[in-house]
């Protein structure tokens, strides 16, 4: 059948959208009304009905944000696309070709909350209604608009916007050809921490069936800590720290203010950041502890971290470079790391510099002890199956190694996407994008990605790109080494002056 055009209804109205190589395309759906003018800083808002076919042909707007920089933006690029209706989904949907309903994917972007969309090339989901998925890539608020902690305003509205696109698509999907009781919610760093609040509500289950979490553990603070950056701003714009007063400026002029507050910033060595704040009705507790109470133990849940995370952080910004023994000793004091395992660390990886060796606890600390022990967790809460990976290709481009979303051009199989060929090169290999995205898109369709679910064994599979085996406990005599109180709630805090320059 030749590209087309094509319609459809959904609860607001109708909706046009494009038939091409065999996959129907509805991008800029909107799911809440623009959260602008009297909406500012408020919860999402339903969409007015409209009369006629909206046109949703073309992506939609993207939640105000800054480029990446400082070397990052060699890597992680951002589309940036006009317009106040931000709250909208890109649905990319199989042809129907039998009655049977198909599984959906719905995609939370990462990109420490503050930058990300539906609109970058390497989410494509046409690979996904490709074999069988309906998938939807989410829209949401980001930065001060979005996770902001201001008087008169409630906190984690970003988040709120996502739960409203969830039960959207509970609502509609079915007119896309999809499972409304398939509904698995995918998200990657950031995106992948929301998903761990989500997991970690009361009525999880009525949002969602199953959940992948890529490279992001449960993580909040208190509003003292995430409220730092909002603080930071209000003194920089010369305002109190209320909704009214962040309500009189342009998105332009926050994210103007944003950029001053968060220099320096990364995940791997702090700083003021966005984050969820613990309190209110999207985030009532500190969803770790609420997951180590069995919360969310109905949901299948597939979860992982890449082999060498602090990489993306540290290669492109020369950061690796700068990191010295003080640092190492200053983390030790922080977190309460051993001399023994920091020893024990160095000597399994011989000849690794002080910054790799300081990253490789990190990406520990900060990743994959937390994921281990939230697999623990439900696995002594009797849940339904949890699943663990490690992602430990290496990409060859500038050393960047087994780095932070690296694995997402293998999981999309969007390998020649501008990102993923960025941080990939041009010999990635095909087959291990292949497995990755057939396990994905298996785990979504039946709930089982296929390797053994998390037992007393701690069966991993570890994705090299040669045996891609499952592993039983890897790296044990390092992970036995930590203790809880080493493992933090939060990310570490401000790093020193000198880390950030």
């Amino acid at each position: 059948m030749t590209d087309h055009e094509i319609s459809m209804e959904v609860e607001d109205g109708r909706i046009q959208g494009l038939f091409i190589d065999g996959v129907h395309r509805y991008l800029g759906v909107p799911y809440a009304a623009a959260p602008f003018g009297e909406n500012r800083f408020r919860p999402p808002q339903p969409v007015r009905s409209w009369t006629g076919e909206r046109d949703c042909r073309q992506l939609g707007a993207t939640a105000p944000q800054l480029p990446y920089a400082g070397g990052m933006e060699k890597f992680l690029g951002t589309a940036s696309i006009a317009g106040e209706e931000i709250l909208n989904l890109a649905i990319w949907a199989p042809e129907r070709t039998r009655a049977e309903l198909a599984p959906v994917i719905v995609w939370i972007h990462g990109g420490s909350l503050t930058r990300g969309s539906n609109a970058l090339p390497i989410y494509d989901g046409t690979t996904f209604a490709r074999d069988g998925v309906v998938f939807v890539g989410v829209n949401y608020r980001l930065g001060s608009e979005g996770f902001s902690v201001l008087d008169g305003a409630e906190t984690n509205l970003g988040l709120a916007d996502q739960i409203a696109a969830l039960r959207w698509v509970r609502r509609n999907i079915w007119s896309f050809g999809g499972d409304p009781s398939r509904v698995t919610v995918m998200g990657e760093s950031a995106g992948a921490i929301t998903i761990a609040a989500l997991l970690a509500l009361p009525d999880a289950a009525s949002l969602f069936d199953r959940a992948i979490m890529q490279s992001g553990p449960p993580d909040a603070r208190r509003p003292a800590v995430s409220g730092a950056v909002t603080r930071i701003m209000a003194k920089l714009l010369g305002v109190k720290q209320d909704r009214a007063a962040f309500a009189e400026f342009s998105p332009a002029a926050l994210l103007a203010a944003q950029r001053r507050a968060t220099v320096g910033t990364t995940p791997i060595t702090g700083g003021p950041a966005f984050n969820l704040t613990i309190g209110g009705e999207h985030v009532p507790l500190h969803p770790r502890d609420a997951l180590d109470a069995g919360a969310g133990a109905a949901i299948p849940v597939l979860m992982g971290a890449n082999t060498e995370e602090y990489r993306l952080w540290f290669i492109p910004t020369g950061l690796i470079e700068k990191i010295g023994r003080l640092h190492i000793v200053a983390a030790m004091a922080k977190f309460r790391i051993s001399a023994a395992t920091v020893r024990l660390y160095r000597r399994n990886r011989p000849g690794c510099s002080i910054g790799e060796l300081f990253g490789a606890l990190a990406t520990d600390l900060l990743l994959r002890i937390p994921l281990n022990r939230l697999a623990d967790a439900r696995l002594r809460a009797n849940a339904a199956p949890s699943f663990v990976y490690e992602f430990a290709w290496r990409s060859p481009v500038d050393e960047l190694g087994a780095c932070h979303a690296l694995e997402l051009g293998f999981v999309f199989d969007t390998l020649r996407s501008p990102d993923a060929a960025a941080m990939a090169g041009p010999e990635a290999p095909q087959r291990l994008a292949d497995d990755m995205h057939a396990a994905w898109v298996r785990f979504a369709a039946t709930g089982d990605p296929g390797w053994p679910a998390w037992d007393g064994t701690r069966p991993v599979k570890v994705w090299d790109g040669g045996a891609d085996a499952v592993v039983l406990a890897p790296r044990e005599d390092e992970r036995s080494r930590w203790r809880s109180a080493e493992v933090p709630k939060r990310a570490p805090g401000r790093a020193p002056r000198r880390w950030r320059r």
